[in-house]
């Protein structure tokens, strides 16, 4: 029988510090919400992550036949797992899927900067950079790999109600419906 894990208490997880140390694991230090991504081709999206947004590697296990059966990226300080598509085993990315439900964000120091260099590594625009009503400069880009990144950088403090008063009408943001 197994022997169960130790399970660090929120006290000693903060003081073991989030960043774990390049080619370990231990899932301890890991923040209670993790993006893991399925992508076909993860070889080729830590390499893209690496040159658009700054990645660093942590890890990488590889099956025989070299796909990626789970690997570990920091963006900014913060995990990301990633691993081949696995069809057989029902895993598929955003491509074999035709799109993606999900938004992956990012606060960066300079989104201007940021998504220029995501852009030039292969990222498509799908929302412009602009400054938003909550006080963000705020825009969206699709990876090489079909995953959805809204990266944002702070410039205006703003209360609730501040926000609540800057909003736009639906009919001038859109109601979310397709009105084609």
């Amino acid at each position: 029988m197994a022997k169960a894990a130790t399970k660090l208490k929120p006290t000693e997880k903060a003081a073991a510090g989030n960043k774990p140390a390049k080619g370990t694991w231990d899932s301890r230090k890991m923040p209670t919400v993790t993006p893991h991504l399925v992508v076909a081709g993860a070889a080729k999206a830590i390499g893209f992550y690496e040159k658009a947004f700054g990645a660093e590697e942590m890890m990488r296990l590889e099956g025989p036949d070299g796909s990626i059966w789970h690997a570990s990226i920091l963006i900014g300080g913060s995990p990301v797992m990633l691993v081949d598509e696995f069809p057989g085993m029902g895993s598929v990315g955003p491509k074999a899927l035709k799109g993606s439900p999900v938004t992956i964000h990012l606060n960066v120091p300079d989104v201007d900067a940021f998504v220029a260099r995501a852009v030039k590594a292969g990222a498509e625009v799908v929302m412009p950079v602009g400054d938003a009503f909550w006080g963000d400069r705020y825009g969206q880009i699709v990876d090489p790999f079909g995953h959805k990144w809204s990266v944002a950088t702070h410039i205006k403090d703003m209360t609730v109600e501040e926000i609540k008063a800057a909003m736009p009408a639906m009919s001038e943001c859109g109601s979310g419906e397709d009105k084609a």
